[in-house]
């Protein structure tokens, strides 16, 4: 008999597991335990597909209630149209299409880039994070400065090496604080740093199979990434910042972490 039930990503999880996720999905956890989820997702693939599955939920529901509202020129009057039930359906159908496509790509694209280039894949992710978190306002990091020894050393254990965050203070930089993220070679790490004027570096820790490659540079628009490889250690600095300082900052990270600039210069 053939079985047409939806085949959720469930893994062994009860009922509370199932809440968890799908609280965190919607934003309803306290801080304290939306970390901790955070950090369960890096290293739980089939937690993080099921939050994945849940979204893609989340955003054909939204498309299939979806209310969308027409205002008049006047400062008063409010005209409600919901469009034919057909084609809300067709949305909704779009919806969960499009979320089944991201799930398929999140799982597969970073690995076959990673098997191909996997410096120039490095920097991409590294790109992309600083992309979707530099210009956030509330949720720039998970974990501020104020508990800089604390996200350090929870950095360090689950990236399975010893961090270090880099003072920028010389360049006009502040450490705001960190965060954990998902990455094609394991879990990796994020520092954002910010100016006086509001402009945000972001360093990107990862682990790599070599011992040691030299910097290079990522050109996205207006971004710019400068990454290199240093005791099996991948790191990329990015920002919106001109070539030219942002290699003089990445130089120096790399010589107080422990590489060896001088054959860059």
């Amino acid at each position: 008999m053939s079985d047409d039930r939806d085949h959720t990503p469930t893994g062994d999880y009860g009922e509370p597991e199932f809440d968890t996720l799908s609280a965190f999905v919607d934003g309803e956890l306290p801080e304290a335990e939306r970390r901790a989820v955070a950090e369960r997702l890096a290293a739980d693939p089939q937690a993080a597909g099921l939050v994945t599955h849940y979204r893609a939920q989340r955003a054909a529901l939204r498309a299939l209630f979806a209310d969308p509202v027409a205002q008049t020129n006047g400062p008063c009057i409010v005209l409600r149209i919901r469009p034919p039930w057909w084609r809300q359906a067709a949305l909704a159908i779009g919806s969960l299409a499009a979320g089944v496509a991201l799930v398929w790509l999140a799982g597969l694209l970073p690995a076959y880039l990673w098997l191909r280039q996997p410096e120039t894949a490095f920097a991409q992710q590294a790109s992309l994070a600083y992309a979707v978190y530099a210009p956030d306002s509330q949720h720039a990091v998970e974990m501020a400065a104020q508990s800089e020894g604390a996200l350090v050393k929870w950095l360090s254990k689950r990236l399975n090496r010893a961090l270090t965050v880099p003072s920028l203070g010389e360049y006009g930089y502040s450490f705001l604080g960190g965060r954990l993220l998902p990455g094609a070679a394991g879990p990796a790490a994020q520092f954002m740093y910010e100016n006086r004027s509001g402009e945000r570096l972001a360093l990107y820790v990862s682990a790599a199979v070599d011992h040691e490659a030299p910097i290079r540079v990522l050109r996205e628009g207006d971004r710019r990434t400068f990454y290199w490889v240093n005791d099996q250690t991948a790191y990329a600095l990015s920002g919106d910042v001109a070539d030219g300082r942002l290699r003089e900052i990445a130089v120096d990270i790399c010589g107080d972490l422990g590489g060896h600039p001088e054959q860059w210069r």
